[in-house]
């Protein structure tokens, strides 16, 4: 796995030698920061169930100001520690252990213009944590939820205040796009 663009362009990062977590692919991440391109310059990235953290660090090496990754797994949080000293974006990582519920919470007072949410598949947690978001109002005026789920998984038109307004498909990987109504 490598950082596919931007100041760390190239760099190996590792991944959980596991089944819990997969990889996005460096083609889906290729996909979602084209879709981003205008967003990611300056942003407050959330990458919520960050696995390695690969796509927090895809968004700092793009330019994004400061990134928050979240992980309940003890060995990921291990991973992220080590692949964003690889990649030498200490100073604009903010790392946190635990339940995206408690994490929610402890983050509330703090605005975001992208938020990432790659839960495991089918279980409902993506959902449940952009009600939460949406319940603290933590996205930005013009931010961006994206919910990376499964092919077979339902997902909703309308979650809260935040829509959907666009989706795209990578083989069995769909990334949705949620935003303010109106």
């Amino acid at each position: 796995m490598r950082v596919v663009a931007g100041k760390a362009r190239g760099t190996q990062i590792k991944s959980i030698e596991s089944n819990e977590t997969r990889p996005t692919k460096d083609m889906v991440k290729e996909a979602l920061f084209s879709i981003l391109y205008n967003k990611v310059q300056e942003a407050i990235f959330l990458d919520l169930f960050a696995g390695s953290g690969a796509i927090g660090i895809e968004a700092l090496s793009r330019g994004a100001q400061k990134a928050y990754f979240s992980d309940k797994n003890l060995e990921c949080i291990k991973v992220i520690k080590s692949n964003i000293e690889k990649t030498h974006f200490e100073q604009d990582s903010v790392i946190l252990n635990g339940d995206f519920k408690n994490i929610i919470e402890k983050l509330k007072n703090i605005k975001f213009d992208i938020i990432f949410i790659d839960p495991p598949y089918n279980k409902g947690l993506g959902v449940e944590a952009i009600k939460l978001l949406s319940n603290n109002n933590m996205l930005s005026n013009d931010g961006i939820i994206v919910y990376e789920t499964d092919e077979i998984e339902n997902v909703p038109e309308n979650i809260e205040e935040y829509e959907r307004y666009n989706y795209k498909k990578y083989g069995r990987n769909i990334l949705n796009f949620y935003r303010r109504k109106g």
